[in-house]
């Protein structure tokens, strides 16, 4: 469902400006709350100037990764242990270093969220923090495969180093050496060494197996801490959408609502011109019949007045 929502949103987000090459450094300008240098007082500044700084930390967490990929490959490639424990170092702060750059990104992406409602520039925000998540979210994405990709390789390598030791291993046993669920894989592994008749070579790869296992529980954690961003991310992605089909809802029906009242307004004015019609007929019935009242009774008044003469 992640990966669906993620080429969604892709697809949707494409073609923004200002991604390109980088520096591992922080830079000091880019604070974790926000505003950039000349946001001024005007909100709407401020939102373009925190999007723009939370793109370019992107693009820093994007070469972490890329560094981190880096730091796995040469570990994987150490010909002595002097190389190894430095390498393993490196690997340890930048994944620490990353993991801090991580959360402070969500944090930040969860604050642009918070203000954002109904307003002339509602729509203006809406695209550019998803378009600032769905970067985000790609890189999530992405360490997460540079992180299994790299798991995968170390269990490889467990598996070569355990069948040093014991050539015949069964796949339970190579399984259980590669899982090393609560040290049992351990025990297996130091079991094997004292039948092998390869006593240096067993020893160089029960180290480097105990190394790999390290490891191997280094990236689990780390693959868990990112599942749970990239959910939180997707999370907040729906709670946002609900919000706009609410507001859509809501202007939806102050459309339906006005039309209706423009339905009653207009059935209101034929019935007041119906009523202003049927007052005037009325009027005029009533001017026909004064008129022929009157023109009876000066007939009939007439009409005495000569019989009255006439007699006399």
């Amino acid at each position: 469902m992640g990966r669906d929502r993620l080429a969604a949103l892709r697809a949707q987000r494409q073609g923004d400006p200002g991604q390109g090459a980088y520096e591992m450094q922080t830079d000091p300008s880019h604070s974790s709350n926000g505003a950039g240098n000349g946001a001024g007082d005007d909100p709407l500044s401020a939102f373009y100037a925190e999007t723009t700084s939370i793109q370019e930390s992107v693009q820093q967490f994007d070469a972490n990764v890329t560094r981190v990929a880096e730091l796995h490959s040469r570990s994987l490639n150490a010909l002595d242990d002097v190389a190894t424990q430095a390498n393993a170092a490196q690997l340890e702060r930048l994944t620490e270093e990353t993991r801090q750059l991580s959360n402070e990104l969500a944090n930040r992406i969860r604050a642009l969220e918070k203000p954002a409602g109904v307003s002339q520039d509602a729509q203006i925000r809406k695209n550019r923090i998803d378009f600032v998540r769905t970067k985000f979210m790609a890189t999530l994405q992405r360490y997460q495969d540079v992180e299994r990709q790299y798991r995968q390789q170390y269990r490889q390598r467990v598996e070569r180093q355990f069948k040093i030791v014991k050539p015949d291993a069964t796949s339970d046993e190579v399984a259980a050496v590669v899982n090393d669920d609560q040290g049992g894989g351990s025990q297996i592994f130091a079991q094997a060494l004292t039948s092998s008749n390869r006593y240096g070579d067993s020893r160089a790869a029960y180290r480097e197996v105990q190394e790999r296992h390290q490891d191997i529980r280094r990236i689990e954690q780390t693959l868990g801490e990112l599942a749970q961003l990239f959910n939180d991310m997707a999370t907040l992605l729906g709670e946002q959408e609900e919000k706009i089909d609410a507001i859509e809802t809501q202007a939806a029906g102050v459309v339906q609502d006005t039309e209706g009242g423009l339905k009653h307004t207009e059935v209101a004015v034929k019935h007041a011109r119906s009523a202003r019609r049927k007052r005037w007929i009325c009027f005029w019935l009533t001017i026909i019949i004064i008129l022929a009242a009157v023109g009876i009774g000066v007939g009939v008044y007439f009409s005495q007045h000569k019989s009255s003469s006439s007699s006399g």
